[in-house]
């Protein structure tokens, strides 16, 4: 099996798909800044599918306004 399979087989968002949850934010940030739930459309698939990772792996999702949020997988679903 090649490399692309796998990593497909494991990823269960690719770019184009419709999510719905809540954003991540960065624990430095967490002072002035407070996680919030959204709509839309993943535009990248970031690090983390694999290994070590895996706990904090995330999708960078941009929303209806153009702007794009970073949310970790564990706080997404798609929306059906």
């Amino acid at each position: 099996m090649s490399p692309l399979r796998t990593r497909q087989a494991r990823t269960p968002y690719k770019v184009g798909d419709t999510v719905t949850g809540t954003t991540y934010v960065e624990p430095e940030d967490r002072r002035r800044e407070r996680p919030v739930e959204f709509t839309g459309t993943i535009a990248q698939v970031g690090a983390g599918w694999d290994g070590m990772d895996a706990a904090i792996a995330y999708l960078w999702v941009r929303l209806e306004s153009g702007l794009e949020i970073k949310a970790l997988i564990r706080d997404v679903e798609h929306v059906r």
